[in-house]
């Protein structure tokens, strides 16, 4: 089937999923409210506030957990569209076989979410403790750490052992390593780095979401290029569902990811660029994921042997916030860069 044939589909799906989600998303406001799924005011420490909490403070009582509402759309959407489109006629080629390459992306999509809706509920509900810096919400860091490990490891075998994935292509040089059994650690560090990115920059409004939705357009050429009509329309689906969420997600934002849809997402998005072999591609196009990761381990290196910060604020973003930069400004100069990384991914899987 043709890139060309399944451009009126993809575009179709993207527009019916829009509107779902756009009929869908106020009440799903509303419903958050009357839950009190709301962002916390986080506490201080021995009466003094941090910078990170003058800075944002005032996001205090948005609704929490927009990524709730767009797993529950973009599963229940795929799981009704696929089979009439099947019955339709619709050639379905895949580059694996059809149930393993849909287990694994919405195992991945569905698991993840589920242990950030996990930490959500904890951080709205549960009892503050002393960290640090402050007050930490939610679970610990160790037990999402072994969670996401676990998950991480599961699908990396999952994607060796069922789908035969264990090589990995270096473009410009045009060589190809086979890692054999060794994909396994090398899938699951990719995952749960891209988890954690994800989830890291998902902290102004309209950010994360922003550069998903670029990421998004991005693979989803890439998957239609290698005629794989399951993850095209899997895309295409999720990315009609998240610009409606983004329209409410802009500055200043009525809804809130929360982790449920950071980890998520993260998760998947590393999993679509291993399941596209585009594993060089993934890294240039979520470069930015990456940047924001980066600079939060350099911060907590710096107090660790330094005792001291080597940034303002981190991750990154919050240091160009510290510095006076106007949150709507980082986050379109964040998009028009992660723009450019898409347009140089894409190149550079195509070589």
């Amino acid at each position: 089937m043709s890139t060309s044939s399944t451009l009126p589909l993809a575009l179709g799906l993207i527009i019916f999923s829009f509107l779902i989600t756009s009929v869908l998303v106020v009440p799903f406001i509303d419903l958050l409210y009357r839950l009190k799924l709301t962002r916390r005011k986080q506490a201080s420490k021995n009466g003094k506030t941090s910078l990170f909490d003058r800075l944002h403070d005032g996001k205090a009582g948005t609704p929490v957990g927009g990524g709730i509402l767009i797993i529950a759309v973009v599963t229940a959407l795929f799981a009704a569209i696929f089979p009439i489109i099947t019955y339709m006629g619709v050639y379905i080629q895949s580059s694996f076989g059809l149930r393993d390459e849909l287990f694994v992306v919405f195992f991945t999509f569905l698991s993840f979410g589920l242990l950030g809706l996990t930490d959500d509920i904890v951080k709205m509900f549960g009892k503050p403790r002393k960290g640090r810096l402050g007050m930490w919400f939610g679970i610990t860091r160790k037990q999402k750490f072994i969670a996401q490990w676990i998950l991480a490891i599961f699908v990396g075998y999952f994607l060796y052992n069922k789908l035969g994935i264990h090589i990995l292509h270096i473009p410009l040089f045009n060589k190809t390593l086979d890692l054999g059994f060794w994909y396994v650690p090398f899938a699951a560090t990719l995952i749960v780095t891209f988890t954690n990115a994800y989830n890291i920059t998902d902290g102004l409004d309209g950010l994360a979401s922003g550069l998903l939705m670029i990421f998004l357009i991005a693979f989803g050429t890439l998957a239609a290029a290698s005629l794989d009509v399951p993850l095209s329309l899997f895309i295409t689906i999720w990315l009609g569902s998240l610009m409606a969420f983004l329209y409410f997600n802009v500055w200043p934002a009525r809804i809130f990811l929360g982790d449920a849809g950071a980890l998520s997402f993260g998760a998947t998005i590393a999993v679509i660029g291993l399941v596209t072999g585009s594993v060089f591609a993934l890294l240039i196009i979520g470069a930015i994921f990456l940047i924001e990761i980066v600079s939060s381990a350099v911060q907590i290196l710096g107090w660790k042997f330094l005792n001291k910060p080597i940034f303002p604020l981190a991750p990154i973003h919050h240091t160009f916030l510290a510095q006076g930069w106007e949150e709507p400004k980082i986050v379109m100069r964040a998009w028009l860069a992660g723009i450019m990384l898409a347009i140089f991914g894409l190149w550079l899987a195509t070589i």
